[in-house]
């Protein structure tokens, strides 16, 4: 009878460890590898739609900040305890001019085939800004006026206010599902 209580308690034992070794290695996975996130609203429509789920790669960001084009998730400069989901479009060093609805980058008109077609990206306020170091100018792919609260409201962000690359959709299983460009 004692033998069997023994076993019982070092299979109880077992149980419980492996629980925490799990736990543990779950909150390491989100805290340094990758989160999921999901989509609220219509800032990044076409290319997101609302309650999409996504996941959020942080090991890009221990090597380099975010590239031009990626889609990010960023602590919100503008509010306390919200993410957002943006398209970066420029980088350190960049120069950003909205004129007449088209965006430049370095002077240059910025090819975004990401965009609904015949998009005006409205300004609201300034339409020229420089990206010092440290930082990153995104926009919402929906350019919509009032549809995306982006780098044209606060300006440039700081990098490490970047939670996450975002390149995967894993939900809806639908026609959208996988890889984002």
């Amino acid at each position: 009878m004692e033998e069997k209580n023994r076993d019982d308690k070092s299979e109880t034992m077992e149980w419980i460890k492996s629980i925490v070794l799990a736990i543990v290695i779950a909150v390491l996975i989100k805290t340094f590898i990758f989160n999921t996130t999901y989509v609220l609203g219509n800032s990044m429509y076409p290319t997101l739609h609302e309650k999409d789920r996504l996941f959020a790669n942080k090991i890009p960001l221990y090597f380099s900040g975010p590239k031009r084009g990626e889609i990010i998730v960023l602590k919100a400069p503008d509010t306390d305890n919200k993410d957002y989901i943006k398209r970066v479009i420029g980088i350190e060093g960049d120069t950003v001019a909205i004129i007449d609805g088209q965006v430049y980058l370095n002077g240059k008109p910025l090819k975004e085939d990401y965009i609904g077609e015949g998009a005006y990206t409205s300004i609201y306020g300034e339409n020229y800004w420089e990206i010092p170091k440290g930082y990153v100018f995104v926009l919402g792919d929906n350019r919509d006026e009032g549809a995306s609260k982006d780098s044209r409201f606060f300006g440039p962000v700081p990098v490490d206010t970047v939670k996450g690359i975002t390149n995967f959709r894993y939900f809806p299983l639908d026609e959208n599902f996988g890889k984002l460009e």
